[in-house]
């Protein structure tokens, strides 16, 4: 299981502490010096099942100077896959690839749910 973060984030910090105290392993993997490629996150958005628009980190200073908002209009998914790959700040954080299984940022209900189901 790999937890893509940004080690400033709050948000990836509580994820953490989740994956801490449940006794879950994982490899961390920090966003900015080691970014999702194109394929990658073509994965994850395969597997997350979320509209594209949930991949972006919204309230991020990267959205606002890119003009995201905007962008995300007319934009094809491709196009965009393609400037979370070049803007890792871009991507919504934390994200949680674990094989058939990837959450994108922090709810801890919804990661009770999928990742201690067993």
């Amino acid at each position: 299981m790999e937890l893509v973060c940004y080690a400033k984030c709050g948000t990836c910090m509580k994820a953490k502490k989740f994956l801490m105290a449940n006794n879950l392993d994982y490899e961390y993997r920090e966003i900015v010096s080691r970014p999702l490629s194109v394929e990658e996150l073509r994965d994850v958005y395969r597997k997350c099942g979320l509209p594209i628009k949930k991949l972006l980190n919204t309230s991020g200073l990267v959205y606002r100077e890119l003009e995201m908002k905007e962008k995300v209009k007319t934009y094809s998914d491709e196009e965009i896959l393609k400037l979370l790959s070049e803007h890792p700040m871009l991507v919504k954080r934390p994200v949680l690839r674990k094989e058939d299984v990837v959450l994108i940022g922090f709810e801890e209900q919804e990661w009770t749910e999928k990742l201690l189901k067993e």
